[in-house]
C-alpha cells in the first residue's frame, strides 16, 4: 500500500500539474509575460526572428493549423496617446483596459486615471512607450491587422498566440507597407487592413516611417490614400508631419486631399499650424478649401482664428465661403460667438450673409439672440 506521505506527494503533484496546464491555457506564464504583452484567454508561444520579419510572419502563415493571432512591439512615437483595439485617443486622461481581439467590433474598455486611482487600480497610467502590432492569421494569410498600447490586455479570445521578439521596427514598416499599398487604405473603413497598417507605420518611432507616409502623400497616390496619410501627419509626426502637410497645402493639386489638409493642420500640436491655417483661409484659389479652413479654425477659437473668420466674412469674393464663415461663428463658444453673428446680423452689407447669421442665431437658443429677434420684430 502507498504511505500516507507518498499519497500527499501525489497529491500536490497533481495539483502543480493542473495549475500549470491552466496556466497555459488562459494565460502566459510569467516568464511569457515578461518577454510580451498582457495576454488573456490563450496559450502564448514566444518565437525570435532569425530571418527578417516578412519570411517569420510568411512561415506562422503556413504553419498556423488554425486562426491565430500573432504579434510584437516596436517603440512608439513620443506623445500621450492610447490605442486599444485600433480605437486611437490622444486624450491624456485615458488608458486602454482590455482589448477583445475576438470580439464583434474591436471590442474594448477604456480606464480613466482618476477611477484607476480612487480603486487603486493596478492599471499602466502613464502611458505606453511601445506599440503592439497584431497579426490574425487565417487560411494561411493575414485576415486583420490589430494595434495596441503596451499598457493595454489582449484578450485572444482562446485562439493560440504566437509573440515575435526582436523585431526590427524598419522591417516592420516595410511589411506594413506592402499591406497599405497592397489592399487600399480607403477600403471598408477604419477597420480595413489597410487603414490599420497604415495607423501602425504612422505611430513607429523610426525615420523609415516619415518616409512611408511621405509616399503615401505623393499625388500619384490614390486621393483617399493621401487624405489618411495627411491626417496622420497631424495626429501623431510632430514637427516633421507638420514640414510635410504645410507642403501639401500648397502644391497639392487635389481641392479635397487639400481642404483634408487643413483638418490635418487643425489636430496638429505644432504652433505654426495655425498659421498655415489661416494662410489657406485667406489664400488658397478653391472657396471649398477656404471655407473648410475656416470651419476648422472655429474649433480653435483663440484671437487669431476668429480674426480670420472676421476677416472672411467681410473681405472673401465667393458668398458660400462668406456663409462657411459665418456658420464658423456658431462654432465658437456662445459668448464669443453670438454677440459676433448678431453684429453680422445687423450690420454686413449682404443679404444672403444677414440671413445666415440669423439663421444660426436661431439654432443657438441663447437668450442674447432671442433679444436680437424681439428688438427686430418690435421695430
Amino acid at each position: 500500500m502507498m504511505s500516507v506521505v507518498c499519497k500527499v506527494l501525489l497529491a500536490a503533484v497533481l495539483v502543480l500539474l493542473n495549475t500549470m496546464t491552466n496556466l497555459s491555457v488562459t494565460g502566459a506564464s510569467p516568464a511569457q509575460q515578461e518577454a510580451g504583452p498582457r495576454v488573456e484567454n490563450t496559450k502564448v508561444e514566444t518565437r525570435n526572428v532569425a530571418g527578417t520579419l516578412a519570411s517569420a510572419i510568411a512561415n506562422a502563415e503556413k504553419s498556423a493549423a488554425a486562426a491565430t493571432w500573432l504579434g510584437y512591439s516596436v517603440k512608439a512615437v513620443a506623445g500621450q496617446r492610447t490605442i486599444c483595439c485600433g480605437n486611437f485617443s490622444d486624450w491624456n486622461n485615458v488608458r486602454c483596459g482590455k482589448c477583445e481581439l475576438e470580439a464583434e467590433h474591436n471590442h474594448w474598455n477604456k480606464v480613466n486615471k482618476s477611477d484607476a486611482n480612487a480603486n487603486n487600480g493596478t492599471v499602466k497610467l502613464e502611458g505606453g512607450e511601445d506599440l503592439i502590432v497584431l497579426f490574425r492569421l487565417q487560411d494561411k494569410h493575414v485576415t486583420r491587422i490589430r494595434l495596441a498600447s503596451d499598457d493595454c490586455a489582449l484578450d485572444a479570445g482562446g485562439l493560440p498566440f504566437v509573440w515575435l521578439k526582436d523585431v526590427k521596427a524598419a522591417e516592420s514598416v516595410g511589411v506594413l507597407a506592402e499591406y497599405v499599398l497592397r489592399n487600399k487604405a480607403d477600403e471598408r473603413g477604419r477597420d480595413a487592413i489597410g487603414n490599420e497598417a497604415l495607423t501602425a507605420i504612422a505611430l513607429h518611432d523610426v525615420q523609415e516611417a516619415e518616409r512611408a507616409l511621405e509616399s503615401f502623400v505623393a499625388p500619384t497616390q490614390p486621393e483617399e490614400l493621401r487624405k489618411q496619410a495627411a491626417f496622420w501627419m497631424g495626429a501623431a509626426r510632430g514637427k516633421d508631419g507638420f514640414a510635410v502637410l504645410q507642403r501639401m497645402a500648397k502644391s497639392e493639386p487635389s481641392m479635397e486631399v487639400r481642404a483634408h489638409v487643413a483638418f490635418a493642420l487643425s489636430i496638429s500640436k505644432e504652433p505654426a499650424a495655425l498659421d498655415e491655417m489661416i494662410r489657406m483661409a485667406h489664400e488658397d484659389t478653391s472657396g471649398h478649401v477656404r471655407g473648410q479652413a475656416i470651419f476648422w479654425l472655429a474649433q480653435k477659437a483663440g484671437k487669431r482664428a476668429v480674426s480670420a473668420i472676421d476677416g472672411a466674412i467681410e473681405n472673401d469674393p465667393d458668398t458660400d465661403v462668406k456663409k462657411q464663415a459665418v456658420f464658423a461663428l456658431s462654432q465658437l463658444p456662445k459668448d464669443e460667438g453670438v454677440p459676433k453673428l448678431i453684429q453680422v446680423a445687423e450690420t454686413n452689407r449682404n443679404p444672403v450673409v444677414r440671413k445666415q447669421a440669423m439663421f444660426w442665431l436661431g439654432q443657438s437658443q441663447d437668450a442674447r439672440a432671442l433679444d436680437f429677434f424681439e428688438k427686430v420684430l418690435t421695430k
